[in-house]
């Protein structure tokens, strides 16, 4: 029973003695903050560097899969991501407009990357079926003019089409996602350049479904100018080795602040005693 009273005077000096060390007591919360902060950013990292590793291994095995048909591509669009897989397709173009995704960059250069809307045979050799979802084709890139006003010279592919090719769909970007679209009246036809490739807002801007996925065939024919417009294969915005880097980053940063901080503590410790020493000479 007589423990509480021996801890009573213990506690009352409890807020006096925060007090007087508040300095020290605020420098190590802000330390374990900081510091657990930096470390989960480098975790992060790591489990991003990992699910990266398993995505590029899947875009793998969906590339060395066979080709799907379009009615395969359809049962497959609520499954998750399509990028990797291989469509093999008939189409035909809705018109000659072709769509110019602006601020893209390929070996040094800047310019745009061009695409055309299709029409899907659902079943090969049968009638189109206009009810359907669209396609959106890319052409490939093509470098800009040195004007902004001026767009690139770039002919659209028509007639019946045999497309091969591999599927990719782009990662929302949350800062900037709208479509912007520009329409332009050339000698070559009708351009449309935009800043997002957001294919709900190109739907609801044409006023018919676009399949949620982009075709990036192996060839197209019949193209100008030639020769043939280079296809750039960026299916992920950061690769693993980045994210491993950046986790080293982060983990370099966490150990270097407390390392900082540590030595910030020893100092204060040291002039505390000191202080104290000289108060009770």
């Amino acid at each position: 029973m007589r423990y509480p009273y021996v801890l009573l005077p213990k506690l009352v000096w409890l807020p006096r003695y925060i007090w007087l060390h508040r300095g020290i007591l605020s420098l190590l919360l802000l330390t374990v903050v900081v510091f657990v902060i930096l470390v989960k950013l480098g975790l992060w990292q790591m489990d991003r560097a990992i699910e990266k590793n398993q995505q590029l291994a899947d875009m793998e095995a969906r590339q060395t899969a066979p080709a799907l048909s379009i009615e395969a591509l359809l049962n497959k669009l609520d499954n998750g991501s399509m990028t990797g897989y291989r469509l093999q397709v008939q189409a035909t173009p809705i018109n000659q407009q072709i769509w110019l995704l602006d601020n893209q960059i390929y070996q040094g250069q800047v310019g745009y990357l061009a695409f055309q809307i299709l029409q899907i045979r659902h079943k090969e050799n049968s009638a189109l079926t206009p009810d359907k979802p669209w396609l959106l084709l890319e052409l490939g890139f093509i470098a800009a003019k040195s004007h902004r006003d001026e767009l690139p010279e770039i002919a659209p592919v028509t007639g019946d089409l045999a497309l091969i090719g591999r599927l990719y769909q782009k990662q929302i970007n949350p800062l900037s996602h709208h479509l912007l679209a520009e329409p332009f009246t050339t000698q070559q036809g009708e351009r449309i350049r935009f800043q997002n490739l957001n294919l709900p807002e190109m739907a609801k801007m044409l006023g018919h479904p676009i399949l949620p996925v982009v075709l990036q065939p192996d060839a197209l024919a019949n193209l100008l100018p030639t020769p043939a417009l280079p296809h750039p294969w960026q299916p992920f915005p950061l690769s693993a080795q980045k994210h491993w880097g950046y986790a080293l980053q982060w983990f370099a940063m966490a150990t270097v602040f407390a390392g900082l901080m540590g030595w910030q503590g020893i100092k204060y410790v040291k002039k505390s005693r000191s202080r104290h020493q000289l108060h009770k000479d």
